[in-house]
């Protein structure tokens, strides 16, 4: 029993009923499977990074960007104890402890098994003074987090309050076939970044006029390549759209674990990548749902159905146009806030990444450049019937803004 050991237990509390948000059929291994994977040449880093994704497990959308704030809330608490700790066994634990508290906190239906995380992780490294300390200092880190980050409007109730449509009219954004669903997220752009300060500043410029030439191509594209039906829609086409269906948190979930499996050394430099990589993500999506809630553009299913330009009532996407307005993409948005942080700080690949999609069964996309995921992401919205691409194209490129001003500003203490 853990109340046996020699080092610090996990903490008592009560368990919910249930899984945790979003934890669904996972992608990654469940973490009975990580805690029994043991052994003297364990990478703790890869452990507990294990340890998180199957914490979080499969979301959806209305749940994307509590579930990245739970990673960077507990990865940059790691950060904080690991540069503290004096390498070795200490980081090791310094790192488990944090994350462990972070999570715990935060998914508390899942305590059982992040518990056994823990004792297994500090069964291998032993019951020292240094690693009891590390252990403690990773708690006292992610408590410290966990508090910094109170009331940032980021918890579930606040990004996905409700709200009202506007009006119908042209341009102006309305929920969609076929459901009609109400929208969500609405809330996400009030949350309070962890690395930017200025969310206005990082806004886009509006989206293309009605009556202009762009706005005219991309609704012709959307409307021919992104139908159901599409006979111009190759089927490796298909294939990618069906795969970027999926969240962009687990999406990118298997390309991160690649870049901190890869060349990177250091157990610092490890762990400030995960911190930074879901810090960068997080702000990108509140400067995203700041734009669209903003502008409230109308998605390619409204403009197409019930526009000026040859209307065509019955037509409908390949993919279910999701609940929040058009502009810009928050795929691509996080896309390309992802690839510049893995650009800045992890280097190229150090090999082929094979990634597969809950979203798309069978198929696995391989990428050579981080640059590739996001040229799929501005693609496969297209390609789904849910997005122009003008819209994409904006998303990357605010996504790559908002990364790189976040790390430039990188001092360890999110805001």
């Amino acid at each position: 029993m853990a109340s046996a050991r020699p080092y610090p237990r996990p903490r008592r509390r009560t368990l919910l009923i249930g899984a945790g948000a979003g934890a669904a059929a996972l992608t990654t291994p469940g973490l009975a499977g990580v805690a029994s994977a043991r052994g003297s040449d364990v990478d703790t880093v890869l452990e507990w990074y294990d340890v998180t994704a199957a914490t979080i497990g499969v979301i959806t959308g209305p749940l994307q960007v509590n579930s990245s704030r739970t990673w960077a809330v507990g990865w940059i608490a790691a950060w904080r104890a690991v540069t503290r700790a004096r390498g070795g066994a200490a980081a090791d634990a310094a790192l488990a402890g944090a994350v462990h508290e972070a999570l715990t906190t935060l998914a508390p239906a899942r305590a059982t098994d992040l518990d056994a995380a823990l004792v297994a992780t500090l069964d291998r490294l032993g019951p020292t003074a240094a690693v009891r300390a590390a252990v403690e200092n990773g708690r006292d880190a992610a408590r410290d987090v966990l508090a910094e980050r109170a009331g940032d409007g980021l918890d579930l109730a606040s990004v996905n309050r409700p709200f009202t449509p506007p009006s119908p009219g042209p341009g102006v954004w309305q929920p969609t076939p076929p459901g009609f669903a109400a929208a969500v997220q609405a809330g996400q752009g009030d949350g309070r970044p962890f690395l930017i300060d200025d969310v206005p500043a990082y806004l886009p410029g509006p989206p293309p006029a009605l009556d202009s030439s762009r706005y005219a191509r991309d609704l012709a594209e959307s409307r021919a390549i992104g139908a159901a039906q599409s006979s111009r829609r190759t089927d490796r086409q298909t294939e990618v759209a069906r795969f970027w269906a999926q969240t962009s948190l687990n999406g990118y979930t298997g390309a991160l674990r690649a870049a901190v499996a890869g060349r990177l050394r250091g157990t610092a430099r490890r762990v400030a990548l995960v911190a930074l990589f879901h810090a960068a993500t997080v702000d990108a999506q509140i400067v995203t749902y700041a734009a669209k809630y903003r502008d409230l553009r109308w998605r390619p299913v409204t403009a197409i159905r019930s526009g000026d330009i040859a209307p065509d009532p019955a037509w409908a996407p390949l993919i279910t146009t999701p609940a929040h307005p058009e502009y810009p993409s928050g795929h691509t948005t996080y896309a390309g806030a992802a690839e510049t942080v893995l650009r800045a700080l992890a280097g190229p690949p150090a090999g082929p990444v094979a990634l597969a999609s809950p979203t798309a069964a069978g198929v696995t996309l391989t990428y050579r450049d981080w640059r590739e995921l996001t040229r799929d992401n501005i693609d496969a919205r297209v390609w789904s019937g849910i997005h122009f691409r003008h819209t994409d194209e904006v998303g990357a490129a605010v996504g790559r803004l908002v990364a790189a001003a976040g790390l430039a500003r990188w001092d360890g203490r999110p805001r």
